[in-house]
């Protein structure tokens, strides 16, 4: 997967160096989609355990990816030329290459180098808060198609006697992300500034790059 996304990568940068942001997305539309889909099996690694890794930690941030990539850009091409899409391919693409990486070489070779260590937990502080805000702005420019469409939008009187409004759900979206946002954060930075230290300074440092996480 990690191999799958420096491809993702290397053609959003090629992309925008050479046509402009206003191109990235249609560039890496299949693969992002694939990428951000074949995801979902996280979720399911995690609840047979073939992981270790807490569903309500895994569950949000899959979900909240799922749903731009499908339920604001694919949705609604309108979004598609936004400078947000290249920050947000490169924020994902960069910390899903680094966590796959990481996650790969400990399973395979028992250890992680510590240069991939510090990467996996100290560049959430630039990639986070890009990608978060990449999201966020994305959802926010597609308010008014979406509430110009109706698309996904049920309307009553029906067979079902039920209602749903898509762009309010959006707007509710947008509402979870605030405490989602300050959950997750406060998460990566306790691994951060509590965890890595201890990692890189243990006495035996085989030790601590086959147990530290």
């Amino acid at each position: 997967m990690a191999a799958f996304l420096c491809q993702v990568l290397y053609f959003a940068v090629k992309t925008l160096k050479d046509s402009g942001h206003e191109h990235v997305y249609n560039a890496v539309e299949k693969p992002l989609q694939l990428a951000q889909t074949a995801a979902v099996l996280e979720i399911l690694h995690g609840l047979i355990g073939l992981v270790r890794s807490p569903i309500t930690a895994t569950l949000p941030q899959i979900g909240s990816r799922l749903y731009v990539t499908w339920g604001i850009l694919w949705s609604f091409p309108q979004t598609q030329t936004h400078i947000l899409v290249s920050s947000l391919v490169i924020s994902w693409s960069i910390t899903e290459i680094i966590r796959y990486s990481f996650f790969g070489l400990k399973e395979a070779i028992g250890f992680t180098p510590s240069w991939l260590l510090w990467l996996r937990y100290s560049t959430f502080l630039l990639l986070y808060p890009t990608g978060i805000t990449s999201e966020v702005g994305l959802i926010y420019i597609a308010l008014p198609y979406i509430k110009g469409s109706e698309l996904y939008s049920i309307r009553m009187p029906n067979k079902w006697n039920f209602s749903f409004d898509y762009f309010y759900s959006a707007l509710l979206v947008l509402g979870l992300y605030v405490p989602g946002m300050y959950s997750r954060h406060s998460s990566l930075k306790f691994q951060s500034f509590y965890f890595l230290p201890i990692c890189l300074l243990i006495s035996n440092p085989l030790y601590s790059l086959i147990n530290c996480r």
